[in-house]
């Protein structure tokens, strides 16, 4: 076969290190934006980049020309320089540890990005810890929950 092709949803979540409340609305716009160019520069599609003061999910059209875990070390690496980079986080700012990923159909892109596009709304209604042991659950992934958040 000359071409490769493939149809590859996955949404990845996860936190600001300590789960501390650090992304501020006023430039975390920004720092989605800039996530989503460094997704779309790895020859990725973003979907969509959201989050709230605590965590970020991201949505991703995948082409398997890379693997998840290298795409999002780079995306938290970069985000993270540009965040420490414009000084809107007193001391050092980073990323926790690991990810969610969780994998979708094409016929479920418009709930996923709707679910993304209204963090805010969502979170005022359940917590960060809350909404991720349910995906963990949803997903029937194995997690030990001392750890895992």
């Amino acid at each position: 076969m000359a071409n490769t092709y493939s149809q590859i949803y996955i949404q990845v979540v996860f936190a600001v290190q300590g789960r501390q409340n650090l992304l501020q609305k006023e430039w975390r716009a920004d720092v989605f934006k800039y996530m989503a160019g460094i997704i779309k520069n790895k020859g990725q599609k973003p979907i969509i980049v959201n989050g709230v003061d605590d965590h970020v999910h991201t949505f991703i059209g995948l082409k398997p020309a890379i693997a998840l875990s290298d795409l999002i070390r780079d995306v938290k690496n970069n985000s993270t320089n540009f965040i420490n980079q414009n000084h809107w986080v007193k001391g050092k700012f980073s990323w926790q540890e690991g990810y969610g990923a969780f994998s979708y159909s094409h016929s479920q892109i418009e709930n996923v990005y709707n679910y993304i596009l209204n963090q805010e709304t969502h979170h005022a209604k359940q917590t960060f810890k809350d909404e991720y042991l349910e995906l963990l659950k949803k997903f029937d992934i194995e997690y030990d929950e001392k750890i895992c958040i």
